[in-house]
């Protein structure tokens, strides 16, 4: 399974930006995707999950009420809707997707390359 990521970039303080994140491969079923960021110097920070057919998500406090995650599944793809945007979200923004290889049965957890936000003040 193979992920790209798209959608980063500079934005102003306030703005929006979304990220999507899509998977490709052959016979796999996905259990859940989200994203994590990552800013240098600081540890890895879940922001937001999302599980098989949209039905559960969960969001980081730091940005509950300005992120939503959600995915099309016909897709494989999920997407990060970031509103409000604060120089604090600056970060490298890396999906992650877990699920099923149905050719061997077994489970991955794979990562996008990731995808920079930048946020001036």
């Amino acid at each position: 399974v193979q992920l790209v990521e798209s959608g980063g970039g500079l934005v102003q303080a306030g703005g929006s930006l979304r990220l999507s994140c899509t998977a490709s491969g052959s016979r796999f079923g996905i259990t859940a995707m989200g994203w994590v960021r990552q800013t240098p110097g600081k540890q890895r920070e879940l922001v937001a999950t999302i599980t098989s057919g949209g039905g559960s998500t969960n969001i980081a406090d730091s940005v509950k009420g300005r992120f939503t995650i959600s995915r099309d599944n016909a897709k494989n793809t999920a997407y990060l809707q970031m509103n409000s945007l604060k120089p604090e979200d600056t970060a490298v923004y890396f999906c992650n997707v877990k699920g099923v290889d149905h050719a061997t049965s077994r489970l991955f957890d794979v990562w996008g390359q990731g995808a920079l936000v930048t946020v001036s003040s």
